[in-house]
């Protein structure tokens, strides 16, 4: 069987700076992902990122998180995908989601970028939106003009334990996602109830 994913991108800006805010939901959950399978994301200059690629669930599996900023991440994006010759279609984005409430996410494939900077590189540099994603929820402080400081802002105790819990059952779901039942996947996580 052909995988449907082949390749996990998680967005997010590097340094210390951004640890644990709300804007590295995705690269949170990469991270996450290397560890379930045992590995540690490195260093790698030509992918302009943190690097691994896992054999895990039955599943092969490139895992990216990107060290240019978030407004730069389609460079990183690009340059894994060029070299492995991986379409856009299999490449899964994994991000933060200011639509939806924390502790919930969604699978989506294709769409416009929202406002968000690392999708608007994302899809500049893939050419087309044809790309899945993962939108990680974290929710939205209520005011537009409040939403730079809330998505740079760190998570708090609770956020963290609901993220935390999030990315164990996305994890739980993705063998389905990568191996083409993408609707059973979409099923058991969009029905997920987060931890109150």
């Amino acid at each position: 069987m052909t995988q449907d994913i082949v390749m996990v991108v998680g967005l997010g800006n590097p340094g210390s700076d951004y640890e644990n805010t709300r804007h590295n939901a995705g690269a949170l959950f990469v991270e996450a992902l290397a560890r379930h399978a045992g590995q540690v994301l490195r260093p790698e200059k030509k992918y302009h990122g943190h690097y691994a690629r896992i054999q895990w669930q039955g599943l092969d599996l490139h895992l990216l998180n990107p060290t240019t900023f978030m407004n730069r991440s389609g460079q990183a994006i690009k340059a894994l995908a060029d070299f492995y010759k991986i379409s856009p279609e299999h490449i899964l984005v994994a991000h933060d989601e200011l639509d939806l409430p924390p502790g919930t996410a969604k699978f989506k494939k294709g769409g416009g970028h929202g406002g968000h900077n690392g999708l608007r590189d994302t899809i500049a540099h893939l050419g087309g939106n044809q790309f899945q994603r993962l939108r990680l929820g974290i929710g939205h402080p209520g005011d537009s003009r409040q939403v730079t400081g809330y998505v740079l802002g760190r998570l708090g105790k609770r956020e963290t334990e609901q993220l935390d819990d999030l990315i164990d059952e996305v994890i739980r779901v993705l063998p389905d996602a990568a191996n083409g039942k993408l609707a059973a996947a979409m099923n058991r996580l969009h029905s997920y109830t987060p931890v109150p």
